[in-house]
């Protein structure tokens, strides 16, 4: 058995680390020492500290009979490590990026909510917020299907031939190529979320 560090690179856990991590949740899960642990997989409880603190490594005859002390199968001590790492896009209120879409020269303010990577975009999801000196326009037409939610205010909300009163949580989802848009602002300001999901991934 060797020291380890903690970590390989800057991000990505060692396995010693991942392992260690795994075992003393688990441990504490099952409310039992190190001591009762180590008893039973033949360590010294100091070693079996540092195991858990991703300080020493350990072989796989000791890996399966700590797996066994805690009544777990190896994968399971495995499965946090064995994950795809995290690629989470966090965007903090208030932090969307203002873009310009048709519609903005009307009073309509579009914040995107997430920027899809690389050359091809998938789904924008927006948030929209009407004001009362908006100049409202119901002809907007895109590609995709589109998933509204009302958050707050009262908008009559045309699709085609069709008129939608929605108020605070009613959701609308239809066809994009059909002509839509705010067909009155009944009371604003109106916020809402806008998805639009398109069939096949388009150039960004």
């Amino acid at each position: 058995m060797s020291a380890a560090s903690n970590t390989v690179g800057t991000s990505r856990p060692s396995v010693s680390w991942a392992l260690g991590n795994a075992i003393r949740k688990l441990r504490h899960k099952n409310r039992l020492t190190i001591g009762e642990i180590a008893a039973q997989v033949g360590l010294s409880p100091g070693m079996l500290s540092r195991i858990e603190n991703g300080q020493a490594t350990m072989s796989l005859e000791t890996l399966d009979r700590v797996a066994g002390a805690l009544g777990s199968p190896v994968s399971e001590l495995l499965r946090d490590y064995a994950a795809p790492e995290g690629d989470a896009q966090l965007v903090r209120k208030g932090e969307g990026m203002e873009v310009v879409r048709r519609g903005t020269k009307q009073g309509h303010r579009y914040n995107l909510l997430a920027y899809d990577k690389g050359p091809m975009r998938r789904f924008e999801p927006f948030l929209v917020t009407l004001y009362d000196d908006v100049e409202v326009i119901s002809s907007f037409e895109h590609e995709g299907t589109e998933f509204i939610h009302i958050l707050s205010g009262r908008v009559e909300y045309r699709h085609g031939q069709q008129t939608y009163e929605l108020g605070p949580g009613d959701s609308l989802t239809f066809r994009g190529d059909v002509v839509h848009g705010p067909e009155r602002l009944i009371k604003t300001p109106v916020t809402m979320l806008s998805i639009i999901v398109y069939g096949e991934e388009r150039p960004g």
